[in-house]
């Protein structure tokens, strides 16, 4: 970013001896420093065994900290990514002073004030407990933890971190050897089996699977056990503030129907009946593509073989991953702690990818269920395109397949204008990062730095697609989730860090409109919604409850619609400075959180 240096000159004159060199600048977390280290056999033999781990742990720390030390990374989450790593590789390489200052350093490069309060609090307590007792493991120091850690917890403001603490005991729950495991197996074991090299880009995985394997697994009960007695003390019934911002609009009434695309996973339309857009012959009007970008037909993606089948027993465990994450005890919540519990390591990866088919499967239809909520005048379009669900990409990212996504892209953005289509919800995105990832996984025999640049010619492919197809239809709102705890625009996640005048992104809070630990906060995301826990239509007409900032995006999308329907004339920049309007400053000022009562009070005043 540019700015001014007027007092250069003076600072000069005052002290014409001193140099300053100026760090380099980065920016992104893809244009960090790339490096290798040679890795012979499993990869899990570095998880598992220190010998094998430390010769590539010392290189690692060498490499990283020539990084923070030579660069200027003004990506938050970027820094705070590579500080997490050097604090793992210290803690386990016995330097608990080194790991603690730089646990304080991460610390200091929080952005959110729950996280300021909340950062390294695990370690702080083990490093606490440690000092006391003088082992790290036993009875003693199990007790110690506990009690250090329940301490650390008593001293914060509860209603600020009680998301965090949630979020907290659920990943102790759920974490296991195989689950520790999976990702090691499944995303960096085929790389350096193609390779014989292990990239930066991949290591913090290995890391922080032997962190948690050797710190954090044999505390599994304890921090369950003290979160839980945390949250149980303190629990309170905070405000649902969003019940009294709800409004529906009745039926009967004067107002013009509106078209909302869904562009998603696709849509059940049996459960829109009356609601949906059709074309002339009645059917619902649909424009699909499957995952290799082809044209497609049917308004949901095929389900893999036999999940249709499975499909009750997946809702169950989706909805105990939410209770989980949410706290919530419920016989779901039991089941599936149970069921990951005693999978075996090569069962856990084929477990995990079909409850992410099932998501998807389920995903478009609940999506437009929380955009249609009562509002009997919106009539839903359905652009259907397929999410991945497996670790290995399927199929392997390249600038053809990009080139093809490109041109469907502007096809159904075509397709939202000849079926004047007001409003599209889209809750997905995808980041330069991801794409390095996949490609990286798919191993195909290029250098890092060719990789690299592949990775962003790949992606910007996408995004000037993305950005051309949106800024042409001027008539239409889009509406992106904003999620991720992390800067949208600064880890470049398209749709979410564009800046369009008919662009909305939304971020998620929770009931009370606490910003919630999966959201972006970003200076691209310019509204909040609730996402917590909000119950809409899976396909075949079960009711069923998600929390994520896909689940806000919608809701912003519900209220955009509605006021079209009471206003057609409002253009999209209208109606994201009409919510920006009536929406109401969180108390700490970092949230716009909308109020969909006043918004269209207010609409109705003007009409």
């Amino acid at each position: 970013m540019p700015f001014a240096t007027s007092c250069a000159l003076a600072l000069a004159l005052v002290a014409p001896a001193i140099a300053y060199a100026q760090k380099p600048r980065i920016d992104k977390a893809a244009d960090l420093p790339h490096f290798e280290y040679r890795v012979d056999g499993k990869v899990d033999a570095l998880v598992d065994e220190h010998a094998k781990f430390s010769p590539m742990a010392t290189a690692l720390r060498r490499d990283l900290q020539s990084v923070v030390d030579r660069y200027d990374i003004t990506d938050k989450a970027t820094e705070r990514e590579l500080l997490a790593t050097l604090m793992r590789l210290d803690w386990l390489d016995g330097r608990h002073d080194a790991a603690m200052a730089t646990a304080a350093r991460l610390r200091a490069t929080e952005e959110t004030p729950a996280a300021k309060q909340t950062s390294g609090m695990t370690l702080r307590a083990i490093d606490a407990a440690r000092r006391a007792t003088g082992v790290t493991s036993g009875a003693a120091f199990r007790a110690e933890v506990a009690k250090r850690l329940r301490a650390d917890l008593d001293a914060m403001p509860y209603a600020l971190i009680a998301p965090g603490v949630r979020e907290a005991k659920s990943t102790a729950e759920l974490m296991s050897e195989p689950h520790v495991l999976r990702e090691v197996r499944e995303s960096v074991q085929p790389f350096v089996e193609r390779n014989g090299t292990l990239p930066s880009e991949l290591a913090p995985i290995v890391v922080a699977a032997r962190y948690r394997m050797v710190v954090e697994l044999p505390l599994k009960a304890t921090l369950v056990d003290t979160y839980a007695k945390y949250l149980a003390s303190n629990r309170v019934d905070k405000p649902d503030i969003w019940a009294a911002r709800d409004a529906e609009l009745p039926a009967g009434r004067d107002y013009k129907p509106v078209a909302v695309a869904i562009w998603d996973s696709g849509v059940d339309s049996a459960q829109f009946r009356d609601r949906m857009l059709r074309d002339a012959s009645g059917a619902p009007v649909l424009i699909a593509f499957d995952r290799f970008a082809s044209p497609a037909s049917g308004e949901l993606a095929p389900a893999p073989d036999g999940l249709k089948e499975r499909l009750p027993r997946m809702k169950a465990r989706l909805k105990g991953i939410a209770d989980v994450q949410n706290d919530v005890e419920s016989a779901e919540a039991s089941e599936l702690k149970a069921f990951l519990s005693n999978l075996q390591a090569e069962q856990y990866g084929a477990a995990i990818e079909e409850l992410q088919a099932a998501g998807n499967y389920l995903h478009g239809t609940y999506v437009a269920s929380v955009a249609a909520a009562g509002n009997p005048y919106v009539r839903i379009a359905i652009a259907r395109i397929e999410f991945s669900h497996t670790v290995q990409p399927n199929p392997c990212p390249s600038v053809d397949l990009a080139q093809k996504d490109a041109r469907n892209v502007a096809a159904t953005v075509d397709f939202f204008k000849r079926n004047g289509v007001r409003v599209v919800n889209m809750s997905f995105g995808g980041s330069v990062d991801d794409i390095g990832a996949q490609l990286e996984m798919c191993g195909q025999g290029m250098s890092a730095e060719a990789r690299r640049k592949l990775a962003r010619d790949i992606f910007d492919i996408g995004k000037g697609a993305m950005t051309r197809a949106l800024a042409g239809a001027p008539e239409i709102l889009f509406v992106a989730a904003g999620s991720g705890s992390d800067d949208a625009a600064t880890r470049e996640t398209v749709p979410a860090d564009l800046v369009l005048p008919n662009l909305l992104t939304v971020g998620a809070t929770d009931h009370a409109g606490d910003e919630a630990p999966f959201t972006s906060a970003g200076k691209t995301v310019v509204a909040f919604a609730n996402g917590e826990l909000v119950e809409g239509t899976i396909p075949g007409g079960e009711r069923y409850r998600e929390s994520s900032a896909s689940v806000a995006a919608p809701k912003a999308t519900n209220l955009a619609a509605k006021l079209i329907a009471v206003r057609p004339s409002l253009t999209p920049p209208e109606v994201i400075a009409l919510i920006r309007e009536t929406s109401e400053k969180s108390p700490d000022g970092r949230r716009a959180l909308i109020d969909p009562r006043k918004a269209l009070a207010a609409a109705s005043a003007k009409g």
